[in-house]
């Protein structure tokens, strides 16, 4: 992104970048950056409060002001909480035919489909797998986890990718399920911990490593720390 405001910039676009990574945003050196210490995937820092995210935003602006290149750091930072848990009823059994993980599922889909109401946010799903679908991808990481090669499991897609929106499912749905806006990373924890389908698919990124998969296939199937 650095590079392409460069080029906008080479054609007469005042460009501003926000970065989460003090590291990154100083290396790529945007024509104009603002470094918020922000957890990742929240730019503006924190979900809900528009007063806040305004204040972000002004000081990205307020860069224009200033000739490039120009890299200034938000006073303001933020930390993740490991210690907040996502507290969320987990659906009772309904088909005991099916595997613990797709019937779990199934039976969020109700809360997943008030998340997205709620926030008006569809990008937990999509990307590669849609709602209606993830039961389906869920089945091939089982596959996976028993055996079967990715290649031969029916995951419809890069292997991460369709992970991603199978958490996104999920975190949706917690989202439905709680009061508040958790810290950045509680649905995650809450997906991989307490939930079938997180077992199912940290099950699966294992065997694939076993496998001797290549590394990209199965590592980013969860965040790097797990």
């Amino acid at each position: 992104m650095s590079t392409l405001a460069h080029v906008f910039e080479a054609e007469g676009l005042a460009t501003i970048a926000l970065g989460s990574m003090r590291d990154q945003i100083e290396h790529t050196a945007p024509p104009r950056g603002l470094f918020c210490d922000f957890p990742l995937g929240r730019p503006l820092g924190v979900p809900g409060d528009p007063e806040f995210q305004h204040g972000v935003l002004a000081a990205a602006f307020g860069l224009l002001d200033s000739p490039e290149p120009v890299f200034s750091q938000y006073p303001i930072s933020i930390e993740d909480d490991a210690s907040d848990v996502v507290a969320c009823t987990l659906p009772p059994r309904h088909d005991p035919d099916a595997h613990a993980a797709i019937d779990e599922a199934r039976g969020l889909r109700n809360a997943y489909d008030r998340g997205v109401e709620r926030t008006g946010n569809r990008a937990g799903t999509g990307r590669v797998v849609d709602a209606d679908h993830i039961p389906d991808a869920i089945e091939a990481f089982i596959r996976v986890a028993e055996g079967t090669p990715w290649k031969e499991a029916g995951i419809p897609g890069i292997p991460a990718r369709v992970s991603q929106d199978i958490r996104g499912y999920y975190e949706t749905a917690a989202l439905a399920m709680v009061d508040h806006a958790p810290s950045a990373w509680a649905g995650t924890r809450w997906f991989l911990d307490e939930t079938e389908t997180g077992r199912v698919i940290l099950a699966a990124r294992s065997a694939m490593r076993d496998a001797g998969e290549k590394h990209g296939l199965w590592f980013y199937l969860a965040p790097g720390d797990r």
